[in-house]
């Protein structure tokens, strides 16, 4: 039995972890693959923090996030992030996180897309990488337990309140019940329904958001995805809005700009998309950076695009697409980060604290798992110390989902999967893109229930219990379908087009409408979001 339960180990995760055990909580960290293979890794660009740039405040930073969100975001909660960032920022510098400095040796700073001024810190380009290694080493030094290579089936929800999780044992194959006093889930996104058009690796596939609603929580938002404007075109791997950030250019098929680079992530995106759907080709140019400055602050964009699509960025245009980068949507949390579900909490990607909206602010994203991660963390701890250790004796969901695991091997295997699978991401990439349309969601709101009606015709062919990823995989797929459902009927349900959720079948919306971008408090806001609540 543990004080504190956290559910992944990336950035959110480990940042609530080590709040947690500041507080003298025990803290067990569980993840279905080891953390420094956490997506958290891939975040590239920079954390945003005020640090005292000349022209630069915290109060630009807290317009900026409320302008990029569209008005779906509360005040209250994007003021304590960004006035929070500074000490964020301080506390990893102090645990050794090997920011980029300056001459003077201060933390170095860049601009990314839609911020008013360079408030970006980071780590060459490997900014989520580095944060990520050094708050597992400072896990490691705090002696963190670590539940590795587990994977999530579902809490266990007694009477309201949780009392901790069921999983897949990954070495035995077994289902195992682990309690805990409070548990945060920091499992990251679902942009893994974009398969081969996403940025995300394929194990961001939405397992904590999906289980959180069997549990009974609330989600919202869902339908907003974040499209990365510039992702390699063969391959679909991100190339940093850090390399736009340093003056690189957007061209089109004759060599002209056509789009301001650094304007917000969906007004690029989909200035990209209508010049492809349009026949044309799109290209990065970072070729007059030359190449000492590429290897000393884009070196990761250098090696992905010679290694990805046999390009070097020193001497040659980088062919681009957009593609699923980040989910908005995702389990309502209160000002404490706790669900609807006594003693849940969440923080990061998975969760929706209404600072994001309708299109998130590039370096929010690291900014948001630290302060809000440590935030969580810390009040789990407290929730666990003042309710004490709960006892549920005889679990009926680990009786369940024993047996669940047991029937998927008698599955027929009538159906693959896989193919199933891959073929949903192209159905949401051309459908539940950048550009959507009444019609086509329908449509695959269609083929996504026909799936989910065939999934028992599906199975596994792998009958063996050690490390059985097609047992995991075909999991992971089911955990999918339940929250593509949740995408499609809220696209479907929102008859405007707001930031990252663009309708051609409906004019832009005039945020005016509802008050103004810094009106709404995270209840108001949530008057104007699409919610799904889970039965528990």
């Amino acid at each position: 039995m543990y004080d504190l339960l956290v559910i992944g180990g990336g950035a959110a995760g480990l940042s609530a972890a080590l709040a947690a055990r500041e507080c003298g909580a025990k803290v067990a960290v569980l993840g279905k693959c080891f953390p420094t293979r956490s997506q958290s890794s891939m975040a590239q660009g920079g954390i945003n923090a005020v640090l005292g740039e000349e022209g630069d405040s915290v109060e630009a930073h807290i317009a900026d996030t409320l302008r990029s969100a569209h008005t779906l975001a509360d005040e209250a909660r994007v003021r304590r992030l960004c006035e929070r960032a500074p000490e964020a920022i301080g506390w990893l510098d102090r645990i050794g996180t090997p920011f980029s400095r300056t001459e003077e040796g201060g933390i170095a700073q860049r601009r990314l897309g839609g911020a008013g001024g360079a408030r970006a810190c980071y780590a060459q380009d490997y900014t989520g990488l580095k944060i990520l290694h050094t708050l597992y080493d400072r896990a490691l030094k705090e002696g963190l337990e670590f539940l590795d290579e587990h994977f999530l089936l579902n809490f266990i929800v007694e009477e309201g309140r949780v009392l901790g999780i069921t999983a897949i044992e990954m070495a035995s194959g077994e289902v195992k019940a682990i309690g805990a006093g409070s548990v945060v889930v920091a499992t990251g996104g679902y942009a893994g329904l974009y398969r081969g058009f996403t940025t995300n690796s394929s194990a961001t596939t939405g397992d904590g958001v999906a289980a959180a609603i069997r549990a009974g929580c609330v989600l919202s938002d869902m339908e907003f995805v974040q499209f990365h404007p510039t992702a390699l075109r063969g391959s679909g791997v991100l190339i940093s809005e850090s390399a736009r950030g340093a003056g690189g250019r957007l061209l089109d098929s004759t060599g002209e700009r056509f789009v301001d680079e650094l304007k917000p992530r969906d007004e690029v995106a989909a200035a990209i998309w209508e010049q492809l759907e349009q026949g044309k080709e799109v290209y990065l140019d970072i070729r007059h950076l030359g190449e000492a400055f590429i290897d000393e602050h884009l070196p990761q964009e250098r090696k992905l695009a010679i290694l990805y699509e046999g390009v070097d960025p020193v001497r040659d245009l980088l062919p681009i697409k957009p593609v699923a980068h980040y989910t908005m949507g995702g389990i309502e949390v209160d000002d404490s980060h706790m669900t609807k579900i006594a003693g849940l909490f969440a923080a990061g990607e998975c969760a929706n604290a209404y600072i994001h909206g309708a299109n998130r602010l590039g370096g929010n994203s690291l900014l948001e798992t630290v302060v809000f991660g440590r935030e969580a963390g810390a009040n789990a701890a407290g929730f666990a110390r003042e309710n004490g250790a709960p006892s549920y004796g005889s679990s009926g969901q680990f009786e369940r989902d024993r047996n669940f695991v047991a029937a998927v091997g008698r599955f027929t295997n009538q159906i693959d999967f896989y193919e199933k699978r891959d073929f949903m991401g192209k159905l949401f990439y051309r459908n539940v893109g950048i550009l959507r349309n009444e019609m086509g969601l329908k449509g695959v709101l269609s083929a996504v229930r026909q799936m989910q009606k065939e999934l028992p015709f599906m199975g596994i062919v792998d009958k063996s219990r050690a490390y059985n990823t097609n047992l995991l995989e075909f999991v992971e797929f089911g955990n999918m379908l339940e929250l593509a459902e949740t995408v499609l009927v809220g696209a479907i349900g929102r008859n405007e087009s707001r930031g990252a959720h663009r309708r051609e079948d409906f004019p832009e919306e005039d945020d005016e409408k509802f008050g103004g971008v810094h009106s709404l408090s995270w209840k108001e806001a949530g008057t104007l979001c699409n919610r799904f609540e889970g039965m528990g």
